[in-house]
């Protein structure tokens, strides 16, 4: 092997994905129109060379991806610069502070703008267009900006920011955010993972370009009307102060569907500004231990999984559409809202499944990335990083697709908000981890 074939090299570029002010906004189960911006929004890309492997991460401040937008941008990024669409990752971090451009709530809001006024007020621009050609920018300009580079990683632990938000209650049912201080609680349904995750990446001895970090807790600490990228905003902040005003945080959110930020033990709420400064004092304080990637050897793989579908008549379907015009109100319970949602959402996806691409990412023996869709339970994270042969394993979820939560066999059978709101039916969170364990595992012998 060459030196010029053992060398890693590596671009980072950040481009605006900001939509206009009065865009919609997503998150929750009604329309909300933007208003400001607290901070913008990005898409982060890091691209990797080494040899003849080209591959491209890229996160993005926003609740998900549509797979249109995915497809698009992938394709168009292998097209203008050669990097497989295969060998590029598309994250979304779950910001509930950004815009709401896809959906069966879009749809609905869309049209019933275009009824009403002739047209939608809230969309003079094409985002998703817009999303798309950001995204293939950000890229370029990483791939154009390609240096030499050390990387360094590191797993630590941080504790005292992320939840279980399942509980189990005292009249044997399973909750989700049943209320703090509750005194029907028993206990908590699920894990948390409080690993974090660290791949940094120097250009030279003492230069920290950027760092990808991974930790599971989900991007809803803000709230409100302005633009945001939630806590890792916070999170970059705090870190240039000791690694330079130029420093790019890429933020990759962890298998979370079931974690959030409530302490349901307090009246205590962790704010954005908080957890993001707690989670960098702690990124900072690792990377003494960060051990350098001495034989880097880049690598990507993927899979694909037909997972199952959940399947509904056309009599649900159609009482569906009716109740969508009760979203938002009080006119009917939130379960039976989020209901209709998602059974109007599944109609975008015909077929008893629906594709759900794994990919995996070697950047050593030591350390890999791994890429997973939709919002995916803690457990599902957890059992991949287990089985992984890399000591570094960092499981990212929404990557190229939001078809919303994937939770595990077990939390189907115990019910509540999120079985409530997924679209995949039980045992697709299970074949992503087969999957991506043996992904993981061809790579680590090649």
């Amino acid at each position: 092997m060459s030196t010029i074939t053992q060398q890693l090299h590596a671009g980072v570029a950040v481009a605006d994905i900001t939509p206009p002010i009065g865009y919609r906004m997503s998150g929750y189960f009604n329309e909300r129109l933007s208003t400001g911006v607290l901070n913008l929004l990005h898409a982060k890309a890091l691209v990797l060379r080494q040899g003849g492997t080209r591959a491209a991460l890229v996160f993005c401040d926003i609740i998900g991806l549509s797979s249109e937008v995915s497809t698009k941008a992938r394709e168009q990024a292998q097209q203008e610069t050669g990097i497989p669409k295969e060998n590029i990752l598309l994250a979304a971090t779950h910001s509930h502070t950004g815009p709401l451009y896809f959906d069966a709530l879009r749809d609905y809001l869309h049209e019933k703008a275009v009824a009403k006024y002739g047209k939608d007020p809230c969309e003079e621009k094409d985002y998703p267009a817009e999303l798309v050609a950001r995204l293939v920018e950000a890229i370029k300009e990483a791939d154009a900006n390609v240096r030499s580079v050390q990387l360094e990683a590191v797993v630590t632990q941080q504790q005292g920011l992320s939840f279980n938000r399942r509980f189990h209650m005292k009249d044997g049912s399973v909750r989700f955010n049943p209320g703090v201080l509750n005194p029907d609680i028993v206990r908590a349904a699920g894990p948390i993972d409080p690993a974090v995750g660290v791949v940094l990446v120097r250009d030279g001895d003492t230069n920290a370009l950027a760092a990808l970090v991974n930790f599971a807790l989900h991007l809803d600490t803000t709230g409100g009307t302005l633009y945001a990228a939630d806590y890792p905003y916070y999170a970059e902040q705090t870190l240039r102060e000791t690694l330079g005003k130029d420093f790019v945080l890429l933020f990759g959110t962890g298998t979370c569907g079931d974690i959030n930020h409530i302490d349901v033990t307090t009246k205590d709420r962790l704010k954005s500004d908080y957890i993001g400064a707690t989670l960098a004092r702690t990124v900072a304080a690792s990377l003494g231990e960060a051990k350098p990637v001495e034989h880097p050897c880049l690598a990507a793989r993927r899979a694909v999984v037909e997972a199952p579908l959940q399947s509904f008549g056309p009599a649900e379907i159609e009482q569906a559409r009716k109740d969508m015009e009760k979203v938002g109100t009080n006119e009917l319970s939130f379960l039976d809202q989020v209901k209709a949602y998602k059974i109007l959402d599944l109609q975008s996806r015909p077929g008893p499944t629906t594709p759900l691409e794994v990919q995996v990412f070697r950047l050593s023996k030591e350390a890999a990335v791994v890429g997973l869709p939709g919002e995916v339970f803690v457990e599902l994270g957890l059992a991949i990083k287990k089985a992984s042969p890399f000591p570094v394993t960092l499981v990212v979820e929404l990557c190229q697709d939001d078809p919303g939560y994937i939770p595990t066999r077990k939390a189907f059978a115990e019910g509540s908000y999120e079985t409530v709101n997924s679209r995949i039916a039980p045992g697709g969170g299970e074949m992503m981890v087969e999957a991506a364990v043996k992904l993981l595992g061809e790579l680590r012998r090649s």
